[in-house]
């Protein structure tokens, strides 16, 4: 057993020996040595060749690549193998197979073809954990256990029936009788009461539109459910393979909402994701910053490991667009910025085969004669570099607001209108605080907010009394709050919080909203100069009927059927301000009204910047290093002093940013 590397950020990425032949193994090892690679995750698709039948187990190709790693001082992420069962096990439990919301079986012949309920499913992936945990706990390469992979990538709802009878027990244990189950699920409505468990059956495909809580609580049941089946094989880990750290990894881009990481979280010896730009985004590197603020805020500020992303191109978006020169580089330095201590990817050596062979790898299809594997080896030679800074952490004063299970519920079946996505609020706002070169710790409502001089919440449909209240505290004790449209509507039954919107927040904001005006797709409203008279703007997607009852009107809608009612308000709370805004505002706009926010909590940029640098500080003590990240095509200035580790020199007074360049400058 070896400890995970920390004179460096750790640099490597998923190796798949089993997929190649020996004679690779040494080249692999002799490369992984020129480009610096210091970790590898082994064995996450590996069941079929660690088990080829039933309670055969064959490690011994294993033992060998692991033997090597060690030799060669490159620390092993092992896998448990669990994420995808072979072909073998499929066809003796077919009822092990999941089933989707047409009642249609998925059937082997991918990946993740079990149903996350099944106790036969689980039986066998501990006792493949368990072989690995007796066999390997002493290995001197083991650095961390990877449970399973990516869980409820595909597998997750699965409406079979196993799952049907786990659903009526996780009920029962939740509501403990049916009269509590009926009234959180206001059954009273379209004639749904229950009077006997043996009634309830998950959220299947039905007439119209599904019970909203029925819903919501099939979301928690299924990240419940697989999370006690992450406990389990941590558990078989802990018991035979004590002190090694584990693992499994997330995926915190916003695309991927099934598993409520906020409670996954305290289960991990460190929090681990992956990530991959989404090209379908209008800004996709505004959600690359957005994910690992996510990562960092789900960690609980502590620094993180990115257990994936890629070199260059993947393989399942409609167009996979390769990265740029240069960029490969830039996107894993943002994910440090944001505070990964790791640096992963998927994977090693590009496919030959199979469903991803067009994936790109820190080894192409090219071979390592290519522009890629050198700018590999250049990343490579900076992770090392990176030492000084592991263990370090982000600064950030401001906080914006994200929970999962508001997400589900604001997500639901038959709400006012789809076109208002739950992460979208979240995404824009971000975005421009980190055009103004401001970082913000994106947290569950429940963390401590104490240290914030502004708090951001962005359509937080679903919201707990005690959540709110602690939102109101801040305020009263200094902070300044911004609260959007669609927040505080509804209690943890999704029930809605009656006397006019914004329910939970209404006596915050001192604003009440009698109905929602949401806007078709396309369609904007003209806002007003506001108190600040800078120029009218534009708001889409929503607008509501608002009224500031103890509030001042900073702006007003200019155009529509809300001509001339409130758009936005602001209001004093104890030693702090409430600002609410009820619509989506044009990005000048949203950025000037950020703006005044920023200045009134006394919050400055991270460093003065050009537009289009991106900017976040690293802190340890005394020490700092300022990240820069030239995202335009043009040269930029900025002024600062230092060491910039990435191209290993010197700063005074002014640094020159390459187009699309990145500094990381050790201040003083």
């Amino acid at each position: 057993m070896r400890s995970w590397p920390e004179d460096r950020v750790a640099f490597g990425g998923d190796y798949n020996p089993e997929q190649w032949p020996r004679n690779t193994w040494t080249d692999d090892i002799e490369l992984m040595r020129r480009a610096q690679v210091s970790f590898v995750t082994l064995g996450v698709f590996s069941w079929s060749w660690l088990e080829p039948a039933k309670g055969e187990y064959e490690f011994d190709w294993l033992d060998e690549i692991m033997d090597r790693l060690a030799e060669a001082d490159i620390a092993v992420d092992l896998a448990t193998g669990t994420a995808t069962p072979p072909p073998w096990f499929s066809l003796a439990h077919p009822q092990v197979l999941p089933v989707d919301h047409d009642g249609h079986t998925l059937w082997a012949g991918s990946r993740q073809a079990w149903c996350p309920s099944s106790p036969v499913y689980r039986e066998y992936a501990l006792a493949l954990t368990t072989q690995l945990a007796q066999r390997f706990h002493e290995h001197p390469a083991l650095a961390m256990w990877h449970v399973s992979n990516e869980y409820a990538c595909h597998n997750l709802p699965c409406y079979c029936d196993t799952c049907a009878g786990a659903f009526r027990v996780w009920a029962e244990r939740r509501y403990g009788d049916l009269e509590r189950l009926n009234d959180a699920w206001g059954t009273a409505f379209w004639s749904q009461r229950y009077t006997a468990w043996e009634q309830i059956l998950p959220p299947r495909r039905t007439t119209s539109f599904a019970n909203p809580t029925h819903q919501l609580d099939y979301h928690r049941f299924g990240s419940d459910t697989l999370l006690d089946f992450f406990r389990a094989e941590k558990q078989v880990l802990g018991t035979l393979s004590p002190g090694v750290p584990v693992t499994t990894n997330f995926m915190t881009t916003t695309a991927f909402r099934l598993l409520d990481y906020h409670q996954w979280a305290p289960h991990q010896d460190v929090v681990s994701t992956d990530h991959y730009l989404l090209e379908s985004l209008p800004d996709p590197r505004a959600e690359l910053s957005f994910s690992a603020d996510l990562t960092r805020g789900i960690a609980g500020g502590r620094p993180w490991l990115l257990m994936e992303h890629s070199t260059s191109a993947v393989n399942w978006q409609p167009v996979n667009r390769a990265k740029a020169p240069g960029q490969t580089l830039r996107d894993s330095l943002v994910h440090v910025a944001r505070g990964a201590d790791t640096l992963g990817f998927f994977q090693w050596r590009q496919s030959l085969s199979g469903s991803e062979e067009f994936h790109s790898a820190l080894v192409p299809h090219a071979g390592p004669d290519s522009a890629r594997f050198r700018e590999v080896c250049a990343l490579g030679e900076v992770a090392e570099r990176f030492g000084e800074l592991v263990g370090s952490t982000v600064e950030a004063r401001v906080a914006l607001l994200w929970d999962y299970q508001a997400g589900w519920a604001a997500n639901g079946p038959a709400m006012p209108s789809q076109l208002l996505d739950y992460p979208l609020t979240g995404r824009l706002l971000h975005a421009a605080l980190r055009r103004r070169g401001v970082t913000s710790d994106i947290v569950h409502p429940s963390a401590d907010l104490a240290a914030y001089d502004l708090i951001v919440v962005p359509t937080l449909y679903l919201v707990s009394d005690e959540h709110a209240q602690a939102i109101s505290h801040a305020a009263e004790a200094g902070a300044h709050v911004l609260v959007t449209m669609f927040s505080g509507i509804a209690d943890g039954d999704d029930h809605v919080r009656l006397g006019g919107y914004p329910g939970a927040f209404r006596d915050l904001l001192g604003v009440r909203v009698e109905e929602f005006f949401p806007l078709p797709e396309g369609e904007t409203v003209a806002l007003d100069a506001g108190v600040a008279g800078r120029g009218g703007g534009e708001g889409r997607i929503w607008s509501e009927d608002l009224y500031a009852v103890d509030a001042e009107v900073t702006h007003r809608y200019a155009s529509g059927p809300l001509r001339s009612r409130p758009a936005a308000t602001r209001r004093v709370v104890g030693s702090g301000t409430a600002s609410y805004l009820s619509t989506l505002p044009d990005e000048e706009s949203l950025d000037g009204l950020l703006g005044d926010l920023l200045e009134a909590a006394g919050v400055t940029p991270a460093a003065v910047v050009p537009p289009g640098v991106e900017v976040v500080r690293r802190r340890s003590g005394e020490r700092s290093w300022l990240f820069l990240v030239n995202d335009t095509d043009e040269p930029q200035q900025v002024a600062v002093t230092g060491h910039d580790l990435v191209s290993d020199t010197a700063v005074s007074g002014s640094h020159t940013l390459a187009p699309g360049g990145v500094a990381v400058v050790r201040e003083g």
